[in-house]
């Protein structure tokens, strides 16, 4: 059996506590911590988990334990970017003591965490001054890789491992993110406004182009309409005079003018709803009415 076990078994038997292990000259040093040994004030050896004898009546007793877990600390830095814009710069360092190193790590620094706070500020009040502020949000990444090689430089020596750097936050002025927020709302208003103006404009166009294809099909309906008029005025008047011998196509075409014109005159006086119109209604009259329609049809037909 070894002396652990020894140990264990005492503890079992007499309820062995940190104070019993004291006694005993035995101590416990706990897992992902490390303690520093001494012998009359001098550094003698790095302990390990476990636990471990010290008799002290030969002058060994703990100096202090000494974490190994992955550590955090946040930094939070002021300076001014090269634009007269003063940020605060809010740098987060994980770092750990390193197993190997560790009798450095205890002895060389008595505050380590303010050793990393003054090399983070000597970093950044080194760096962001030669960025302007928009700079220096587009290059945080590059800030915090410079940071972490300047830690890692310094603090290696001292038995302590930078595992990253991370830049959380960059926080201008209050009034200088008013006006960033407004500078970037009338970019947005503006792109919206040349969007709008552009749909409008389109819009527009194709209303146009609607219009015009309207007009010129309803031109092409209303041309067709009158030829079709003046062809069949053309085949009635040829059809007439072949059936009715010794008739002639003005005769024909009077006759034809005067029925239409009757029709018009019964079907406005039959439509309750229709607007007056007032025509000559004389035989003289009738006759000039005939006579212009006619000579209009013909000159059409001339034409055709």
């Amino acid at each position: 059996m070894d002396f652990t076990s020894c140990l264990v078994g005492l503890g079992v038997g007499f309820g062995f506590d940190k104070s019993m292990g004291n006694l005993l000259c035995c101590v416990q040093v706990d897992q992902s911590t490390v303690a520093i040994k001494e012998q009359f004030g001098k550094y003698q050896d790095v302990l390990q988990p476990g636990c471990h004898c010290l008799p002290w009546c030969f002058g060994f007793q703990l100096a202090g334990h000494l974490s190994l877990r992955l550590q955090q600390l946040d930094v939070r830095c002021e300076t001014k970017t090269k634009d007269n814009v003063f940020v605060n710069v809010v740098a987060s360092i994980q770092y750990r003591a390193l197993a190997d190193k560790a009798n450095d790590a205890f002895y060389k620094l008595s505050n380590t965490k303010g050793q990393i706070q003054a090399y983070v500020f000597d970093v950044i009040r080194a760096s962001v001054p030669k960025l302007n502020l928009d700079d220096v949000f587009e290059q945080k990444n590059e800030i915090a890789k410079a940071v972490e090689d300047e830690l890692e430089k310094a603090m290696s020596a001292y038995g302590y491992e930078i595992v990253q750097t991370l830049i959380v936050d960059i926080e201008p002025d209050e009034h200088v993110k008013r006006a960033m927020n407004e500078i970037n709302a009338a970019a947005r208003m503006r792109v919206a406004a040349n969007e709008k103006a552009e749909a409008e404009k389109i819009l527009q166009i194709k209303r146009a182009e609607g219009e015009a294809e309207s007009k010129y099909l309803s031109g092409l309906g209303i041309a067709r309409q009158r030829q079709a008029i003046v062809d069949g005025l053309r085949d009635s008047v040829l059809g007439f005079s072949v059936n009715v011998p010794g008739t002639s196509a003005k005769d024909v075409m009077d006759m034809v003018l005067l029925t239409q014109y009757f029709d018009t005159m019964k079907e406005i006086g039959a439509s309750s709803k229709s607007s007056a119109v007032f025509l000559p209604h004389g035989p003289g009259a009738v006759r000039d009415v005939a006579s212009q329609i006619r000579d209009g049809l013909l000159q059409a037909s001339v034409d055709h």
